[in-house]
């Protein structure tokens, strides 16, 4: 990387074993939570505001909750492209700076369809400022700590998703929709004044006239994509329908379940951190889908309080391994000047998986009963642990780009 980052090569003990925990990356990180916990502060707020002061229904909630998917996905793949030829921190603070501008819209969206326009924005910066921090994790990490590297900073996504809420909800219980929106644009601006802390983290001229030219989607992200895909499709379903599940099984509401949930992630993804590097991402990745089939195969098939529980610890062991192996295994061999490409084209996968996962999830639901969601949601982890298996991925070089 031209300018300023030099990634370390692999040492040969433990004694010299490359630092990972750098100024750079420790920003990077706190910039990160910053943002995703602006993006927690909205969670509870859109829809309540949705319902409440524009007297929207259950459908305009979900167009506008989920309209900065369509735009996110459509831009992720350009965002990656963007981020090799001019550098990490540029996407970052232009995705922090969208992200801001679009939640100050918010303030003064009186209509459904004006609140959907920024949310389409919203979109916009969060396809840049994501891809541009997690290829810079990947950047400021030495190769053998990448698994390492990325868990560390997948703890900021879900402690921002954690917290966020909570902050929101206080926030709009004692001031009001405008003073949420104000915190998060807040947050978002902090995440935009780290970033210009950064080094630039740009390819070098040279990896930058090797990366090809003109392609959407860049073929070593792909396969990853489709896995991940599979996976976050069962994650989401899980998310979506737990709250309803567990009203079913007699019990009093999901939250102690969405928490320990939460708690597993986030205990695995630090006090474990250094597995995907240890057991090897390929490895780590087949052991990690074979989890989480069987956690969501679990909470359908016992249909108790217990199994629930059970099947949802199962479940959370494989999604705290998971994503860290499977972006370590997406840029396993890639040249740096087209590390951002494929984190882009990977990370859409993403939106296709929480845009569409709930509501053909919601189909089984209603056939099969809530259970049954479950069930159908482990029998398609298990088809990407299928596709994983069947192709070798990250056992051997991923495919390069062509053509």
């Amino acid at each position: 990387m031209a300018e300023t980052v030099q990634l370390a090569a692999p040492s040969g003990s433990a004694q010299d074993r490359p630092r990972l925990l750098t100024r750079a990356f420790l920003t990077v990180a706190i910039a990160e939570l910053a943002y995703f916990t602006a993006d927690g502060v909205l969670l509870p707020a859109l829809p309540r505001y949705v319902e409440g002061q524009l007297g929207g229904s259950d459908v305009a909630i979900g167009l506008v909750v989920g309209a900065f998917s369509v735009s996110a996905f459509v831009l992720r793949p350009w965002a990656g492209r963007l981020a090799d030829q001019r550098g990490r921190r540029l996407l970052m603070v232009t995705g922090g700076l969208v992200w801001a501008v679009s939640v100050v819209g918010y303030l003064f969206a009186a209509s459904v369809p004006t609140l959907i326009g920024m949310r389409l924005l919203t979109g916009v910066g969060e396809a840049l400022f994501f891809v541009g921090a997690l290829a810079a994790n990947v950047d400021l990490a030495p190769a053998e700590r990448r698994g390492e590297a990325l868990s560390f900073a997948s703890l900021a996504l879900y402690i921002g998703l954690g917290a966020g809420p909570f902050i929101g909800e206080g926030v709009i219980d004692r001031f009001g929709f405008d003073a949420a929106w104000i915190v998060a644009i807040a947050l978002a601006v902090v995440a935009t004044l780290l970033s210009l802390r950064l080094p630039a983290m740009r390819p070098s001229p040279d990896e930058i006239a090797d990366a090809p030219r003109h392609r959407f989607l860049h073929p070593a992200g792909v396969l990853p994509g489709v896995v991940l895909l599979a996976t976050i499709w069962g994650m989401a379903g899980f998310l979506t329908f737990v709250p309803l599940y567990a009203l079913d099984l007699g019990m009093s509401g999901a939250g102690l379940v969405l928490g320990s949930f939460s708690l597993i992630v986030v205990a695995v993804r630090s006090i474990g951190a250094s597995i995907p590097d240890r057991w090897g991402p390929a490895r780590t990745t087949r052991i990690a889908l074979v989890l989480a089939a069987a956690g969501l195969a679990l909470v359908g098939a016992w249909a108790t309080p217990t199994g629930l529980y059970v099947g949802a610890a199962v479940f959370g062991l494989g999604i705290a391994l998971f994503t860290p192996s499977l972006f370590t295994i997406a840029v396993q061999d890639v040249p740096a000047g087209e590390r951002g490409a494929v984190m882009g084209t990977t990370s859409a996968f993403l939106d296709v998986a929480l845009g569409v996962g709930p509501a053909t999830l919601g189909v089984v639901a209603a056939t099969a009963g809530r259970g049954g969601t479950f069930v159908a949601g482990s029998v398609v982890v298990a088809a990407g642990l299928a596709l994983a298996v069947a192709t070798r991925m990250g056992s051997r070089r991923q495919p390069g780009p062509v053509g």
